[in-house]
C-alpha cells in the first residue's frame, strides 16, 4: 500500500497554476559558451562522488514517511503526469537522488512518474538546453548550478519557483533564508535551492596541538602568522594548501563585504561590468594570496575546488579551503591518520565584516506550456525539499538540508552526532546576511576561469596584484558587454 504523504493541490492552486504558464516567455535566450568550469563548489563535476563518501542509500537514513493532507479536493491537474528531470548528480549522490525519486515514484498518491535523467556535468545540462526549442525542451525540471542562475532568468525558459509556490500557498520561509537570497530577485525565488553548500577552513589538528598554535586562523593574515610554527614545529610541508579556484575569489570578495559587480552584485538590474576592481575587494585578495605563495606558505596545488585535499588528507599540508560537501570525503581519505578540524571560511582582513555565499545548484521548472506538468513538476519538488527528504539527502551526500524543518528529524540528528564537523558549516551560514548571497552573473563560467587563469599567472610570473586586477576586469567586461549586446 502506498504511504499517503502528498500534499494536493486545491482547485484554486490549480487555476494560479494554469495561469502561471502564461508567463516567462518574453526574453530572448543567451548564447554565450558556458563550457567553462562548473558550479560554485567542488570540482564542478555534478557530484560525481567526489562530494562526499555518503552512505547506503538503502541502508540507514532514509526518510520516514513524510505528512500532508491525503484528501484530493477540486481538479488535480498533475494526476498521472509524467515529468522528466534532468540532473548532474552522479556517483553516490546520484544514488541517493535516484532512492528519492524511486520513493516519490512509489509513494505520491496522484500517479505522477518522474524519469530522472543524468546529463553528465552541470555545464553538460545547460548546454543542452540551448539546444532546446521553447514548449519542447525534452525536460521539465532541470538541476542547474548557481553560476548559471542569472543566464537562467534572463532566457525566458522558466515558471519562476515563486508562482508555483504562491499558487499552493507553500510558505517560503520554510527554506533556509541565506540559502533562497541567492537564488531570489526583486522578492521572487527563481528557483527551488537543492543541493548547498559553503566552502570552510579544514584543518589538522595534530599539527596544531603540536606547534602550539592554540587560535585556528581566521583571516589571511593570521595563516601567514601560523605559518612558521606548523611548518617548524608542527611538522606541516606546506601550512596550507590553497586551490587556484574562482568561487574562493569569490567568497574573499563575499567576506570583505564588497560586491563583485555592479547594479546591486546583479540583483538590481543586469551586471555591466565588474565592481571588484573599483572598490579594492580584488587587490586586497591578490596582495594577501600572493604573500602567502611569496613566502611558501600557500604553493601552487592546482586549480579547482579539490585541488588542495589530496595535501590536507595526505597529512602533507596543515589546512585547506573546500567545499562543505567534501567533509565526508576528507574524513574517509584521512581514516583516523589525525583529527580534522573545521572552521569558518578565512576572511582577507581581520576586520572585515562580510559572510559566505553558498554554492552548489538549484532546481529550474521549464516552461513546456503544458499545466498538468507543471503541477506534476511542483508536487515533486515540493517532495525533494520536504523535511524527510532533505534530511536524508543531508545524511547521504554532505549537502545543507535547504530545509530549515530537517534540523528536528532524527536522521540529520543522528548524522550530526557522527559528524560533528558540520556544525561549523550550520553555523557559518546562519552567521552570514542575507545581503552577503553574492553575484549574479550571466557570464560566470567564464570569469570564474579569467579569475584562475590571471591568479595563476601573477604566482608564477610575479605579476602585481594592481596589473591583474586590471587584467581580469578588462577581460571579463569585454564578456559581459558581448552577452548584454547579444541579449538586449
Amino acid at each position: 500500500m502506498k504511504k499517503r504523504w502528498m500534499t494536493t493541490m486545491t482547485a484554486f492552486a490549480a487555476a494560479a497554476v494554469l495561469a502561471a504558464s502564461m508567463t516567462g516567455c518574453g526574453a530572448k535566450a543567451a548564447s554565450s559558451d558556458t563550457s567553462a568550469q562548473g558550479s560554485r563548489e567542488g570540482t564542478g563535476q555534478g557530484g560525481s562522488g567526489q562530494d562526499g563518501a555518503g552512505q547506503d542509500p538503502a541502508g540507514q537514513g532514509q526518510p520516514g514517511e513524510a505528512s500532508g493532507s491525503t484528501e484530493q479536493t477540486g481538479t488535480i491537474p498533475a494526476e498521472g503526469t509524467a515529468i522528466t528531470f534532468w540532473h548532474s548528480m552522479g556517483g553516490v549522490n546520484g544514488e541517493a537522488l535516484d532512492y528519492l525519486v524511486n520513493r516519490f515514484n512509489t509513494e505520491n498518491t496522484l500517479g505522477i512518474k518522474v524519469d530522472a535523467q543524468y546529463q553528465g556535468e552541470y555545464d553538460d545540462a545547460i548546454n543542452k538546453l540551448k539546444s532546446a526549442q521553447i514548449g519542447n525542451m525534452g525536460a521539465d525540471l532541470v538541476q542547474i548550478y548557481d553560476i548559471g542562475t542569472r543566464f537562467m532568468i534572463d532566457s525566458g525558459w522558466v515558471v519562476p519557483m515563486q508562482e508555483l509556490m504562491d499558487a499552493d500557498g507553500w510558505d517560503k520561509s520554510a527554506i533556509e533564508p541565506n540559502i533562497a537570497a541567492y537564488y531570489t530577485v526583486d522578492d521572487k525565488l527563481y528557483s527551488m535551492p537543492f543541493n548547498s553548500s559553503t566552502p570552510i577552513l579544514y584543518y589538522n589538528k595534530d599539527m596544531f596541538n603540536k606547534a602550539g598554535v592554540t587560535k585556528v586562523p581566521e583571516s589571511l593574515m593570521e595563516i601567514a602568522d601560523a605559518a612558521d610554527a606548523l611548518v617548524h614545529k608542527g611538522g606541516a610541508g606546506e601550512p596550507i594548501s590553497l586551490g587556484i579556484y574562482g568561487w574562493f575569489f569569490e567568497q574573499f570578495t563575499c567576506k570583505q563585504g564588497l560586491s563583485y559587480v555592479n547594479n546591486g552584485n546583479g540583483r538590481q538590474a543586469a551586471a555591466t561590468a565588474v565592481d571588484f576592481d573599483r572598490n579594492g575587494a580584488a587587490v586586497s585578495t591578490l596582495t594577501a594570496w600572493k604573500e602567502l605563495y611569496d613566502k611558501g606558505y600557500a604553493p601552487i596545488v592546482g586549480r579547482g575546488g579539490d585541488s588542495g585535499l589530496a595535501d590536507f588528507s595526505s597529512g602533507k599540508s596543515a589546512m585547506t579551503l573546500g567545499s562543505t560537501a567534501s567533509l565526508k570525503q576528507i574524513l574517509g581519505d584521512v581514516n583516523g591518520k589525525f583529527e580534522v578540524g573545521t572552521a569558518y571560511f578565512p576572511k582577507v582582513n581581520a576586520d572585515d565584516k562580510g559572510g559566505v555565499s553558498i554554492g552548489g545548484a538549484s532546481l529550474w521548472a521549464l516552461n513546456n506550456e503544458d499545466d498538468a506538468k507543471k503541477a506534476a513538476t511542483w508536487e515533486f519538488v515540493k517532495f525533494l525539499v520536504s523535511p524527510e527528504s532533505q534530511a536524508y539527502w543531508n545524511a547521504q551526500t554532505g549537502y545543507f538540508p535547504v530545509t530549515a524543518d530537517a534540523h528536528d528529524e532524527p536522521v540529520f540528528k543522528e548524522n550530526m552526532a557522527q559528524y560533528p564537523q558540520f556544525g561549523t558549516a550550520i553555523d557559518q551560514l546562519h552567521d552570514s546576511a542575507p545581503e552577503s548571497a553574492g553575484a549574479l552573473l550571466s557570464v560566470f563560467p567564464e570569469a570564474r576561469q579569467v579569475v584562475e587563469t590571471e591568479i595563476e599567472n601573477m604566482l608564477n610570473n610575479n605579476i602585481s596584484p594592481e596589473d591583474t586586477d586590471a587584467n581580469m576586469a578588462k577581460q571579463i567586461n569585454k564578456a559581459i558587454e558581448e552577452y548584454n549586446l547579444l541579449n538586449e
